[in-house]
């Protein structure tokens, strides 16, 4: 491939990563709608969490009936990138705007719609984004490119929360405490506009469609594939279900823990920059995993695996001090992301090792925190798990299709229907919260919403089962082992 042409595939490139930005920054406005709404409508725990589950089940259903269609036509051959990725901006632009009726109606099924609506965009975009971006060059760097646009994404997450809760409650001396659901109205209208505008300017740019020779591809379709066949997918799949739940239960569930009384009483206005941290941290990762795009010495390259994520987390602080938040307990963190680099720099490019590692130091954070009797401490350790999985998605994924050959396309929209995960998990999470209401004397002298961070314990315990039993599948197959460097979804 010559520079030139390169060049050209990394300029359409650029708009593709806003589609990665937006997936983030609405993911993390609805960590700061669950305590919001909560609050607002009075719902348990539980409840709340049916906003996760709302947006995650969307990504399930929509990428069944994408399934189901292609079954009679191939929507990416008959309409081709642009249109299909811009009418997923368009349906996600229509669940924005639903915000607004939702609102003056004050109605949570309402809102919950509008959430739905809003998924089901972003699972079309997600079929359709994810093969592009690896497509955009050569197969070679087609990873880094997904790492990078994983690094937009977790950018997106990191200060969605700050700006949704500068627009919800405003900042330095005008912040307020009370909120009212009118005050959602304009941030969902703005993303709604913005939706529209990146659908407009997707029709315009310069990507191209699937070449029209893929329909020798398209004839396997009636090869029989039996998912028993392949035990790292099934089990891959289980793997990413638990991952994305893990990902999101840890921090849909966090506000519930700072409200607690043995962690502060922290109050909704007041929650933001800890999301942020939390999606930071995986937008460190992350950017860390994205230093193996530049071709640079090993002397340069072990520079950068400890100045980007420096560089990353002074993003947090000062987006973060640009809202007037009081971040002054967040100093202590760059410990946790030392931690970080070095269960890296172990797990190298092995994607078994590095998930495997991955997934006990997750699993020891988590009981960290379930065992810290300083508090202040403690939510940092839970925070963390966003460090410990923001590289965990291509490791999953590159294990999981190993070995299927002309079957990976099926595999994969399996794979990719397991963000489920994220609807369901947080749900299991919340009802051990809502025992508080009914068992105030907790359990072993925590309250039973501090208990419930055993949830992503045990998620992480399988995801590091998983990396250090898979690899065993695939070299009783007589695979070789896989390599890869982060990302994320």
């Amino acid at each position: 491939m010559n520079s030139e042409n390169l060049q050209t595939k990394w300029g359409q490139f650029i708009s593709l990563i806003i589609v990665f930005f937006f997936w983030g920054f609405v993911g993390s406005a609805n960590d700061i709608l669950i305590p919001v709404f909560k609050k607002v409508f009075t719902l348990s725990q539980v409840e709340s969490q049916l906003v996760a589950w709302a947006f995650y089940v969307a990504y399930f259903v929509g990428s069944i009936i994408f399934f189901l269609v292609s079954l009679k036509v191939d929507v990416l051959q008959k309409f081709g990138y642009k249109k299909t990725l811009s009418a997923g901006l368009l349906l996600s632009a229509v669940g924005s705007f639903l915000f607004v009726p939702a609102a003056t109606l004050e109605s949570f099924p309402f809102f919950l719609t509008a959430l739905f609506t809003v998924g089901l965009g972003f699972s079309i975009q997600q079929i359709v984004a994810n093969p592009l971006a690896i497509k955009m060059g050569s197969p070679d760097t087609g990873a880094h490119r997904l790492t990078l646009a994983g690094g937009i994404n977790s950018f997106g997450t990191t200060i969605g929360a700050i700006l949704l809760g500068i627009a919800l409650f405003g900042m330095g001396s005008n912040k307020k405490t009370n909120l009212s659901l009118e005050d959602i109205k304009l941030p969902f209208i703005i993303l709604g506009v913005a939706f529209i505008l990146v659908a407009i300017f997707m029709n315009f740019s310069k990507i191209e469609n699937p070449a029209k020779i893929e329909k020798t591809v398209i004839a396997d379709h009636t090869d029989k594939f039996n998912i028993l066949d392949y035990p790292q997918l099934y089990l891959g799949m289980l793997a990413i279900f638990i991952y994305v739940g893990t990902e999101v239960t840890i921090i849909s569930n966090l506000p519930a823990l700072l409200h607690t009384a043995e962690f502060g009483k922290i109050l909704e206005d007041a929650i933001s920059p800890f999301i942020a941290l939390y999606w930071g941290s995986l937008m460190i990762g992350r950017w860390n995993g994205g230093v193996n795009v530049f071709n640079t010495s090993n002397l340069v390259n072990t520079a950068l695996k400890f100045i980007v994520p420096a560089i990353a987390f002074g993003v947090i602080i000062g987006a973060n001090i640009f809202a007037q938040h009081d971040v002054s307990s967040f100093y202590i963190y760059p410990i946790w992301i030392l931690l970080f680099i070095g269960v890296s720099f172990i797990g190298g490019k092995n994607a078994g090792k590095t998930l495997m590692l991955f997934g006990l130091s997750g699993l020891v954070m988590m009981f960290a925190g379930l065992v810290c009797p300083d508090t202040e401490i403690a939510k940092f350790f839970f925070i963390s798990g966003g460090l410990f999985l923001s590289i965990m998605w291509p490791s999953i994924f590159d294990l999981a299709i190993a070995g299927l050959g002309k079957n990976t396309g099926k595999a994969s929209s399996f794979l990719i229907m397991m963000i489920l995960g994220g609807g369901i998990i947080p749900l299991v999470q919340g009802k051990i919260c809502d025992y508080d209401l009914t068992h105030p004397a907790g359990i072993f002298g925590i309250s039973w919403t501090h208990f419930s961070y055993v949830i992503p314990l045990l998620g992480f315990a399988y995801l590091g089962w998983y990396g250090f039993y898979c690899p065993k599948i695939l070299k009783r197959q007589g695979i070789s082992h896989v390599e890869t460097e982060g990302g994320g979804h």
